[in-house]
């Protein structure tokens, strides 16, 4: 595939474009087509697998997004910003702050209702809208902005796995699960007998896809989401094939699997009634994303900078850091599903959830246009200015 479809601006821009499209197609004519559709059973009973259509993309082809997270996410931590404890601390309470203040929010508009357990949908970043927003409008900007916005959004993502994997497990079988360790035990030697050249390499990564279809069968019937199981087979991948495989997938990814998500997930019909009866869910999420966020990752930030800045490290301003946190606030895929998990036996508060990370994306999304574009303003004038200086 072409180098654009890598790039951070392509993968906003098909995001958004899949989930106005899912939106608009819903509230349309073919909205009951499109229901039908996603709520087809795929005829894989006999092996366990009676899934619709929509749960095959949330919990099948999602799994290969969360494949890449991982891997990029093991990358930052072996080799990348996150490898150095100096240079991760500052990110690594940035995007704590980022989770617990927005779920603090949430439970204070939710307090006294039955919709508490849906906290953990205002805690997530989407890294590949908030990298594309920032490739978009921060033309000029220093590369430090853009290496602590990914140090912290892959913090983001480790994160919302876990409550993904803890928070939303359900009857869980420990014989599946242990089935999948072994299985992915088994997917960590083959991968580690993988060289270069090496003859039968071609049977090697067969036997790798089969044991990653079988790691995911196991997840996905102990109970924990599937795409856990993604997320364990990125982990334990090792480097150089996890760099080819990144390399690989990551245009599909982009060109498909979000954009089919992002369609899928926000075809919900709006509901028709009128602002006052939206359930308290709604307005938690809407504030809760774009504010939250913001809040928590400049106060938690701005503080771990002053406590833990030291002598000849460069570390952000003020100001930068705010950036930083208005980008936090687009939530949109992890969200999406996370507002599915929590709310998957109630079809009604679940469409709002849907519309409120939407909405709560969408005002992040222009607050982070303007704030970035003008952040960037300001560094390319001054660079001006000292380019000029030195010419005199």
């Amino acid at each position: 595939m072409p180098a654009l479809v890598r790039s951070p601006r392509f993968s906003a821009i098909a995001l958004l474009t899949a989930a106005v499209l899912g939106l608009l197609v819903a509230n349309s004519p073919l909205g009951r087509g499109l229901e039908h559709v996603l709520h087809v059973h795929a005829p894989w009973g006999a092996v366990g697998l009676d899934l619709s259509v929509a749960h095959w993309i949330s919990d099948g082809l999602l799994a290969v997004f969360f494949l890449l997270v991982a891997i990029e996410l093991k990358h930052e931590l072996v080799a990348g910003e996150l490898s150095n404890p100096k240079t991760a601390v500052i990110p690594a309470i940035a995007a704590i702050g980022g989770v617990v203040v927005p779920a603090g929010i949430y439970l204070a508009v939710t307090t006294g209702t039955a919709y508490g357990h849906g906290w953990p949908i205002p805690t997530a970043t989407d890294i590949a809208f908030a990298l594309g927003v920032l490739a978009v409008f921060g033309r000029g900007l220093p590369s430090t902005l853009r290496v602590f916005l990914l140090a912290l959004a892959v913090l983001d993502d480790l994160i919302a796995i876990v409550i993904i994997a803890v928070v939303f497990a359900h009857d869980t079988d420990f014989l599946a699960l242990g089935g999948a360790v072994v299985v992915l035990v088994l997917f960590w030697l083959l991968g580690k007998a993988l060289r270069p050249g090496r003859t039968g390499q071609a049977w090697f990564i067969a036997g790798m896809v089969l044991l990653g279809l079988v790691t995911w069968w196991l997840v996905y019937h102990s109970g924990v989401h599937a795409t856990i199981a993604g997320v364990a087979l990125g982990l334990v991948l090792p480097r150089r094939p996890g760099h080819t495989l990144h390399e690989h997938v990551e245009p599909w990814s982009n060109a498909v699997v979000l954009p089919v998500f992002a369609f899928a997930s926000a075809a919900v019909v709006i509901p028709a009634v009128g602002i006052g009866q939206l359930s308290p869910t709604f307005w938690a999420v809407v504030v809760a994303l774009p504010v939250g966020k913001v809040l928590g990752i400049t106060l938690f930030g701005a503080v771990a900078t002053r406590v833990f800045r030291a002598p000849g490290r460069s570390t952000l301003s003020f100001w930068s850091i705010v950036t930083v946190g208005v980008l936090g606030g687009i939530g949109f895929t992890v969200s999406l599903l996370m507002n599915e998990l929590a709310f998957a036996h109630n079809e009604e508060v679940l469409d709002e959830g849907v519309l409120a990370v939407l909405v709560g994306s969408g005002i992040a999304i222009v607050a982070s246009a303007v704030v970035v574009s003008a952040r960037a303003r300001q560094y390319r004038a001054r660079h001006e200015l000292s380019e000029a200086e030195a010419t005199e």
